[in-house]
């Protein structure tokens, strides 16, 4: 089964300032990654196309890093398992600002045709919204108009991922 998903903020802030935080993922002073609240991303070897890693049981490749622009991940069959395609950020300028934005697409297969669209979604929604509000705050040192809320749906799931862990 494909899926699709897309987050957009417009941030009202310098492209190349947005672009910058993209580039912190997964290093000590992350801008842009909510690992406060959520497993932190980390790597083998950065942001370096072929750098294995991810967050939480969540496992991915590096792709494709340009910086100050964009960065793609590939998943790597390794978890969650039946998952492949791709997901990352880029950043466009629009107006005075830009728009930020995190596209996962892909397919499911076996056991993720359940897991996915039962949990692995609106917990991977719930932490994008996250780190959108995150990359406002950082880019214009305002918390956004409309912060995100976890649904009920992700507060009980991530209860249960700790009481698994």
């Amino acid at each position: 089964m494909k899926f699709r998903s897309v987050h957009r903020r417009y941030v009202d802030a310098d492209p190349a300032v947005v672009g910058r935080l993209i580039d912190t993922l997964s290093s000590a002073e992350d801008r842009l990654w909510p690992g406060e609240t959520w497993p932190r991303m980390r790597f083998t070897a950065g942001l370096n196309a072929g750098s294995h890693g991810g967050h939480g049981p969540v496992r991915y490749t590096v792709e494709r890093h340009e910086a100050g622009k964009e960065i793609v991940f590939r998943f790597s069959g390794d978890g969650p398992p039946g998952v492949t395609g791709s997901h990352g950020y880029q950043v466009r300028p629009q107006g005075a600002g830009c728009v930020l934005e995190q596209l996962a697409e892909g397919r499911t297969y076996g056991v993720a045709r359940l897991t996915w669209p039962l949990a692995f979604r609106p917990l991977h929604d719930a932490l994008i919204e996250d780190s959108l509000d995150k990359a406002e705050r950082e880019a214009t040192g305002r918390a956004p108009a409309s912060p995100a809320i976890w649904s009920p749906r992700v507060r009980i799931l991530r209860r249960l991922a700790r009481r698994l862990a």
